[in-house]
């Protein structure tokens, strides 16, 4: 039994088809299935059920496959430890982040990254929080940049920085006038939000305390754009609330319609994310590093208020 032919159990365990399982492993679809027969002859049991459609692992297969996903896990270690030891900072690196940071924080550390470590090549993806621990948990990601705490049992959290929510509020507004807000001051039936999926809008029903869709009476808007709110609440269709790197590309008419909110500010916390296997480890803390420094001097909030990114149920 080779390391080789559990990486195709284990892809076809996820996929649940051969033909997908053979694509992403770049072989044949033969060849896997020959493989994978090698390794049931050999055990004298049988992984999968292809009976059913989808196929589906068998009582046994479920315990072989858990088994399987720790002996690969251990196997990328070995390199891992390598690399480590010979202060070699490298390779390929998969990378998450979610759509709500993505914009405004990868600029700000990319370039100083790849310029300080060459030798890694950065594979990075836009993914919502689901799709990333999915991701994470199934082997597909080397880590990630969420808003936390998500109380994951396999993924380890650190924190980079904490980011306070900023109200957006066009002048005809009634608090337009206000300095700081509260949150009391926000109207649920007036706040444009992202569309479903995004946990920037399940933090903002969660300040709000509310598990209701807010959605205006006369339109429903599914955007994921901030800039797209943003244009609605200037033609007097509602408020938004922005992270706070994001209010710092706006014009400077639109940085006169922002307000911060009163101490303690809400805010969601972002932190870099990974397995708890810690592969590639020195490469996270490279990665790490590199975001603090550049973030230092933008986030400068001590007094905040940490609101959950997970919908209620």
């Amino acid at each position: 039994m080779t390391i080789t032919q559990l990486q195709y159990v284990l892809a076809v365990a996820e996929y649940k088809n051969f033909t997908l399982a053979a694509e992403k492993c770049f072989v044949t679809q033969p060849t896997l299935s020959m493989q994978i027969q090698k390794v049931e002859e050999e055990l004298g049991i049988q992984i999968f059920d292809r009976t059913k459609k989808p196929i589906q692992l068998t009582e046994i297969g479920h315990k072989i496959v858990n088994q399987a996903k720790n002996i690969v896990n251990e196997a990328d270690r070995i390199q891992d430890i390598v690399h480590q030891q010979k202060g070699f900072i490298g390779g390929e690196f998969r990378l998450g982040i979610i759509p709500t940071i993505m914009p405004t924080l990868l600029p700000m550390f990319l370039n100083n990254f790849i310029k300080k470590y060459p030798k890694v090549k950065l594979i990075i993806e836009e993914l919502h929080t689901e799709d990333i621990i999915f991701k994470l948990n199934n082997g597909h990601l080397d880590a990630a940049i969420a808003a936390t705490p998500l109380n994951e049992e396999k993924i380890k959290e650190i924190v980079l920085y904490f980011e306070p929510f900023v109200a957006y509020i066009p002048e005809n507004h009634g608090v337009f006038n206000k300095k700081e807000i509260e949150i009391s001051d926000l109207n649920l039936d007036e706040i444009l939000l992202l569309q479903d999926g995004h946990c920037f809008r399940d933090s903002i029903l969660n300040l709000c305390k509310s598990d209701k869709n807010l959605e205006n009476n006369h339109f429903k808007i599914e955007s994921g754009s901030f800039e797209t709110l943003i244009k609605l609440a200037d033609e007097g269709l509602g408020t938004t609330l922005l992270p706070y790197l994001h209010t710092l590309d706006l014009k400077e008419k639109d940085q006169t319609k922002l307000r911060h909110f009163t101490e303690p500010k809400p805010a969601r916390e972002v932190s870099l994310i990974y397995p708890k296997s810690e592969l590639k480890i020195h490469i996270i803390d490279a990665l790490r590093s590199t975001i603090a420094g550049v973030i230092k001097g933008a986030i400068v909030f001590q007094n905040v208020q940490i609101i959950s990114p997970k919908a209620t149920k």
